[in-house]
């Protein structure tokens, strides 16, 4: 009867570490998401004014726009990179991350890398 419990406890805490490091593991993947989707949207503001007072397009200042995501995701204590695409009409935020783990240490694995990613496209309308 002790060996079961004992295999029984054993197995227990192997599902609550995963319940436990996996759920945390997923809550980090999507605040990185999330994070990367607001600095898209923070650096998809940044217009370049001369093009557009000009009239001779509507793009996306790349240092102003590289500037704002990276300032916004420091102010988040992450790390990511954006890459600005498509003639300056497509932006895409990546945030790495880390989870660190509770139950998983007892197996050697300390921490989770997680990744989020978002993209923010310019859009435009035809005379306004």
């Amino acid at each position: 009867m002790s060996l079961f419990f004992a295999l029984s406890s054993l197995a227990i805490l192997m599902v609550m570490g995963l319940l436990v490091d996996g759920g945390g593991a997923l809550n980090a993947a999507n605040r990185s998401t999330s994070l990367a989707q607001e600095a898209a949207r923070t650096a998809g503001q940044q217009i370049d004014p001369a093009q557009a007072i000009e009239g001779t397009a509507i793009t996306i200042d790349p240092d102003a726009a590289v500037a704002v995501a990276q300032d916004y995701l420091a102010a988040a204590n992450v790390q990511g990179d954006v890459q600005i695409t498509d003639g300056g009409q497509t932006l895409t935020v990546t945030v790495l991350d880390t989870y660190d783990t509770h139950f998983a240490q007892l197996v050697g694995v300390g921490t989770i890398d997680v990744t989020g990613t978002a993209n923010a496209r310019l859009q435009t309308q035809a005379g306004g």
